[in-house]
């Protein structure tokens, strides 16, 4: 059969001719079989082209959502940071309290990392296997985070406890700012603008226009007015036996000496008498005569 001869005639209509074909029967077959193979070769790379659609997808499906997770991912991180943020303020505080009310600091304190758990994924790319690390960051982090806020929640009442048998503590604590203005000299050794030499600053200094009203920190008495030396027109506030405040430097004084203030009364004003550059005030706090930090007792 293959190799039998087939002849294909061809009629030309209304002009009587014709055209005569003599194909091999091999060449049929072929022919039969290549038309066959295209058919098959269409139909398989349909198929591919149609699971490499369905696949990519399904891949798009999958990175829009890692995208969300990383998306997720990095908010939450984000929130989890201010939550350490707010913790760390309110044991900054509770410290500044216990100062305040001379309770022992608990030097055991559980603390959560510095810088949050998205401290090293804080960028805008992350792979699949830095998502599963940053989330397990995260549930670690906020499982320190939930011992620190039950132990801080146990500090609080232990300070609240205190606060009720010790009422006139915190009435008679330097606890706020006693003038507005900026700090342009803090509590710390400095070079001394009169002589050039380091020496330290046994205060603060707080910059503000002539005439700003200054306020008394806390409860106390008066024990000093006038002129003192290079502090110029200056206040001595005693509050309890052990601490006290001084105020240099002023324009002009509001009170009189064995005068009894509460806190935010008006005591004086600003100025620039005594050895000073501008208008400004010397804040000092002494703990048993000691100079002290001021800033360790401010609270707002």
């Amino acid at each position: 059969m293959l190799f039998r001869k087939y002849h294909i005639v061809v009629f030309k209509d209304k002009q009587g001719s014709c055209k005569k074909f003599q194909l091999h029967g091999w060449f049929i077959a072929s022919l039969f079989i290549i038309m066959i193979g295209l058919t098959a070769g269409n139909a398989y790379l349909w198929n591919k082209y149609a699971n490499h659609s369905r696949i990519e997808k399904g891949l798009n499906l999958a990175e829009q959502t890692v995208q969300e997770q990383k998306t997720q991912l990095l908010s939450l991180s984000q929130k989890i940071s201010a939550l350490q943020k707010n913790l760390e303020r309110i044991r900054d505080f509770d410290s500044k309290l216990r100062v305040m009310i001379n309770i022992d600091q608990d030097g055991g304190q559980a603390t959560a990392p510095k810088g949050g758990p998205n401290a090293d994924f804080s960028k805008g790319y992350l792979p699949l296997y830095r998502q599963e690390l940053l989330a397990r960051k995260m549930h670690e982090f906020l499982r320190q985070l939930n011992v620190e806020a039950r132990l801080e929640e146990v500090r609080q009442q232990d300070i609240m406890h205190t606060l009720r048998n010790n009422q006139n503590i915190l009435e008679a604590t330097p606890s706020i700012w006693p003038t507005s203005g900026w700090v342009t000299s803090g509590f710390a050794w400095r070079t001394s603008p009169f002589t050039g030499k380091r020496e330290f600053h046994k205060g603060i200094d707080i910059s503000a226009p002539r005439g700003t009203p200054i306020y008394a920190p806390a409860r106390g008495s008066i024990t000093f007015t006038g002129r003192d030396g290079a502090y110029g027109m200056s206040i001595r506030l005693k509050h309890n036996a052990s601490l006290s405040t001084r105020f240099a430097h002023l324009h002009r004084i509001a009170v009189k000496s064995g005068k009894v203030v509460t806190r935010g009364e008006l005591i004086g004003y600003v100025g620039s008498t005594g050895r000073s550059t501008g208008p400004h005030l010397h804040y000092e706090v002494r703990l048993n005569g000691v100079p002290v930090n001021p800033k360790r007792y401010i609270l707002n």
